[in-house]
């Protein structure tokens, strides 16, 4: 156990560091609460992990062997957050929009962004590439641990959002939250082509 500490330190931090899925469950959490943010929270952590599994099995090497397919998804995973963020930025100024025929992102949805997101293939990478060497540990292990990690830090975000919409009460706050939000949404998935 005590070699997999690095690892679980590394993981705590892929996991709690500002990223597109933490910023939409935050905003989501403020604006639709906690219940309806949880399917975001839990399809995102088991996408993640399942990417890192993916990575262990040997995908991500043959994903990577090929640049221009991760490239390319690197820039649809671009394009897909930028327009959640600008769904965001045009979300309603009301906390109760679910009256209005609004709904948090499916946790579906949430999945499928975390596969074409650049963030949780490159933290497999690491993962992959530095702890399964070094801790002689089976991917499947490493995954499962990383999901088990995961999940409390989500929900630490999405528990800043319940906070934040609980302040958030008056119409122009709200938007500007949201505009804040939808924006460092957008901005995170250009800048992971970045990196």
């Amino acid at each position: 156990m005590i070699q997999l500490l690095p690892f679980l330190l590394f993981a705590f931090v892929a996991s709690i560091t500002p990223g597109p899925t933490n910023l939409l469950a935050m905003s989501s959490s403020a604006r639709f609460g906690l219940r309806a943010t949880l399917p975001i929270v839990f399809c995102g952590c088991l996408a993640s992990a399942g990417v890192v599994l993916a990575v262990g099995l040997g995908i991500g090497k043959i994903l990577f062997s090929m640049p221009i397919v991760a490239q390319l998804l690197g820039w649809i995973g671009a394009l897909w957050l930028s327009y959640l963020g600008w769904q965001i930025t045009q979300a309603p100024s009301t906390i109760d929009a679910t009256t209005k025929g609004e709904r948090p992102l499916s946790g579906w949805a949430t999945a499928l962004m975390q596969l074409i997101n650049p963030k949780p293939w490159t933290v497999a990478l690491a993962v992959v590439s530095v702890f399964v060497t070094s801790t002689g540990a089976p991917a499947w292990l490493l995954a499962l641990l990383f999901l088990l990690i995961a999940v409390p830090c989500m929900l630490l975000w999405a528990w800043l959002g319940l906070k934040a919409g609980r302040w958030l009460q008056t119409g122009i706050k709200l938007q500007r939250f949201n505009q804040v939000m939808g924006l460092l949404l957008a901005i995170s998935g250009w800048l992971s082509l970045l990196s």
